[in-house]
């Protein structure tokens, strides 16, 4: 038994790492976008279609929204894949 093999069964304890497609589409993501997002999709309508209306400041909401939801995609993503690094010994695997 090498060291390796040592350090894999003490820091795994015979866990791999995830095998097929990880985290996208499943039911949990249509939950989210269905039903747990209805508010927003209300918010933005409201924006346009409105009075008073402001397209500007709607844009600017809009472009927020964006920026706030990709910064926490974009988070996620990479705490996922350290936390499949730092655990399982490799990064998720999309395929």
């Amino acid at each position: 038994m090498t060291l390796i093999d040592i350090l894999s069964a003490v820091l795994y304890h015979g866990y791999e790492a995830n095998e097929g497609w990880t985290g996208f589409p499943n039911e949990g993501t249509y939950i989210i976008f269905g039903i747990v997002l209805l508010p927003i999709y209300v918010m933005l309508i409201a924006w346009f279609a409105g009075e008073p209306r402001d397209t500007k400041t709607g844009l600017l909401g809009v472009t927020y929204l964006v920026g706030i939801a990709t910064s926490m995609w974009v988070s996620m993503l990479i705490m996922t894949v350290l936390i499949g690094i730092i655990f399982y010994g490799q990064a998720p695997s999309l395929s």
